[in-house]
Order: structure tokens, then sequence, then C-alpha cells
């Protein structure tokens, strides 16, 4: 089934995330789920993550981690809904419902489904408000919210660092605070979700590092390619993607270097007050 409600998608714009815009970004996504999808199930399933019932993965994008959970959890219907279109269209995960909706005015019942999940979402509204009183509107009584997200203060650690390349990350951070986004939102996660009126609400985290997979599988992280839009805006110089280029380079081909992204799940259940943000 396929719902179309048009709202604006915050700081998130796919063809404008990565070099080669919208093909780049879909291989970025699948890139991503592929390192660390195994990990992070391990915490949604601690979390709360159902084993069967109905699952709204708002944001779902193409599909990369849709399919991925359906392959673990056969059992979970899972609705894959996305603001855009042309992202969704791209999903290949079978057995999904698709849905093309705002997370502002979710296009579905109240208390339709069993389980939320948002990833890397928040970051990009410019007010969670609105989704997180929408997310608690379609739960179920005993559903779960959880929520995935980065925090630029603490994302990764890596060995060698670069401190010439502080500035430059400190403008990608800006970037999307000026596009109405946050990239420090995983600090505040928890205590977004008491202020929307969630109870039980819990902190995980989980980690990816060089440990477990080969340095160049994290480039979608830490390669320049996530800085040529930013090149294409003039909030970055050809010098410093240059520099950001030639840092990679080093890093990759060294053979002691380290890296360790760190990913925060915050989850909570709805309470007598989550639906405290609602519109009349």
């Amino acid at each position: 089934m396929t719902t179309t409600v048009s709202s604006p998608a915050g700081s998130y714009d796919p063809a404008r995330t990565t070099g080669g815009g919208l093909s780049g970004e879909l291989a970025r996504l699948e890139a991503q789920a592929a390192l660390a999808f195994p990990e992070e199930l391990r915490v949604l399933r601690e979390a709360g993550l159902p084993e069967r019932g109905v699952l709204l993965e708002l944001g779902a994008g193409p599909g990369a981690v849709t399919r991925r959970l359906r392959a673990a959890l056969p059992e979970l219907s899972v609705v894959a809904l996305d603001i855009d279109e042309q992202l969704l269209a791209h999903g290949t995960a079978e057995g999904a419902a698709k849905m093309v909706g705002d997370a502002g005015r979710l296009p579905l019942r109240d208390a339709s489904v069993d389980a939320v999940l948002l990833r890397y979402v928040l970051q990009h509204l410019p007010d969670p408000k609105p989704a997180l009183a929408e997310v608690a509107r379609v739960l179920r009584p005993g559903g779960r919210v959880i929520t995935v997200e980065v925090d630029g203060g603490c994302w990764g650690l890596a060995e060698p660092a670069y401190p010439e390349l502080a500035r430059i990350h400190a403008k990608v951070a800006a970037a999307q605070s000026t596009a109405g986004g946050d990239r420090t939102i995983g600090r505040r996660m928890t205590r977004m979700l008491r202020a929307a009126g969630f109870d039980e609400v819990k902190l995980r985290l989980f980690s990816t590092s060089s440990d477990d997979r080969p340095v160049g599988d994290f480039a979608p992280h830490l390669g320049p390619q996530r800085l040529e839009p930013l090149v294409a805006s003039g909030q970055l110089s050809l010098a410093e993607l240059a520099l950001a280029a030639d840092r990679w380079r080093r890093f990759r081909d060294d053979p002691d270097a380290w890296v360790m992204l760190v990913g925060f799940v915050a989850s909570g259940a709805p309470g007598p007050s989550s639906t405290a943000y609602n519109s009349p």
C-alpha cells in the first residue's frame, strides 16, 4: 500500500548527502547497514524490538535495514515508511508494506502498531516533538519506541587522529544545524522521550570497530565522499576536501589504524501523558 503525505524532510536530502548524488547515497546506506546491523540488532532486541506483531520502521529509506529485519525476524510484520517517495521506491524488502508519509502526521490509526523504530531520523527533524507524539498515538498499550542515533561529541574514536580535521568536522555539524538538524542529539534522546511522556526509558550503546571489520569498510563514514556536497554548496573549500581525502588515504593505508563508531539506542513505552504534544 502507498499513502502520500508531503512535508519538508528536515536536514536530510538523499541527493545531497554524499558524493554521487542519490545513487551514492543508496550505496552508502547499504554499506552502513552491512557494517553495523549485526551488533545493532542485538541491542535493538534488548531495547524491546518484538519478535512478532507489527513494527513501523519510520524513515525506512530504501530498505537496507528493512530487508535485514525481515530476514532476522520473519514473524514480524514491517511497515516501511518514509517521507521521500523516490527513496522508498528503491526498497527491495519483500513482504514489507510501504508507505510514503510525514513523521508528524502518520497515516496510521491510533494504537495500530506494536513497536516503532526510528534510525537516524530525529537528528534531521527541526522539531522532533510532533513525530514523537505521533509515535505515541500509533503505539498499542505495552508497545515500544526505539530510537537509534549518533552523537557528534562521542560518535567515534580513531587512531591515528588528525587534529587538523577538527575544523572540517565542525563545519559538517554546523551545516546540519543550519539545515535544522542536530548531530549531538544522542545525549538528549532519553530526556526527549521522557518529555514526550514515555515511561520505562532506557539507553543502550552499540559499537562497531576495526577489530572486527576492515578499515576500508568504514569509508562511508570516514571517507571524503560525505564532504563533496558541502563543497558544491560552498560550505567547504576544495582545499579542505583535498585535506580530508589525503588524511583518509593515510588512515586507510596505515596497518595500525583503528576506529570505533558508537551508536545510541533509546527506548520507551507509551505513558499516560505520552500524547502531550499532539495537536488538537
